[in-house]
């Protein structure tokens, strides 16, 4: 029995996607939002994560957590990161979190159930239509933290609300915001915001 834990911000998909996994006789699926996502994965201990790297949780702390803390005995589970070649920052962080799937959320159903196989099982499994995002990923010019930092600044949370988030200083996040600026050649931190989500960064 392979354990599957589905986090999803849309309640209608979220359901729609337990259900059909659910279909298969070897899997055990759970499901939740992002915002209870670590708490059930801790609960559930799954084998295998499917998230949706396009909710603005995805670039906090929770994806890192969910990847170290709702292991079966000793093993992290397998993340299989659900993805747009559109948007190579939310790409970059689950690679950066170590994810061994990624599937396109264009992808058809029966390859959604065949990734969550492969990473079960250890084996990488790479939707082919992501390479283009993977390649745009690679050229992204800022770091882990400050795409996180950035994300959470274009989601509208404040110098404070980010500093608390990421466990921070605010002068801390003040400078990330300062380096942001200068490797986006914008001119403050709204500008910063507009390139990055126009690069699909955030």
């Amino acid at each position: 029995m392979i354990r599957v834990l589905l986090v999803h911000d849309t309640s209608l998909l979220r359901t729609a996607l337990m259900e059909l996994i659910g279909r298969e006789p070897e899997f055990e699926v759970h499901a939740a939002p992002w915002r209870r996502a670590v708490l059930t994965a801790r609960t559930v201990r799954p084998r295998v994560c499917v998230v949706d790297m396009d909710s603005p949780h995805a670039a906090g702390p929770g994806l890192r957590e969910l990847s170290g803390g709702c292991a079966e005995g000793d093993a992290r589970p397998a993340l299989l990161a659900l993805a747009t070649a559109e948007r190579p920052g939310p790409l970059r962080r689950a690679y950066e979190e170590g994810a061994l799937g990624y599937l396109s959320k264009n992808a058809s159903p029966d390859r959604l159930v065949e990734g969550i196989r492969h990473v079960a099982k250890g084996e990488r499994y790479i939707d082919e239509s992501l390479g283009f995002g993977f390649l745009e990923a690679s050229e992204i010019p800022l770091t882990r933290r400050e795409l996180t930092v950035l994300s959470l600044a274009a989601e509208g949370a404040g110098v404070g609300e980010i500093a608390r988030s990421l466990h921070l200083s605010h002068g801390t996040v003040r400078n990330y915001m300062c380096a942001i600026t200068r490797k986006t050649g914008a001119r403050n931190r709204v500008d910063a915001i507009r390139v990055a989500q126009g690069a699909g960064w955030v």
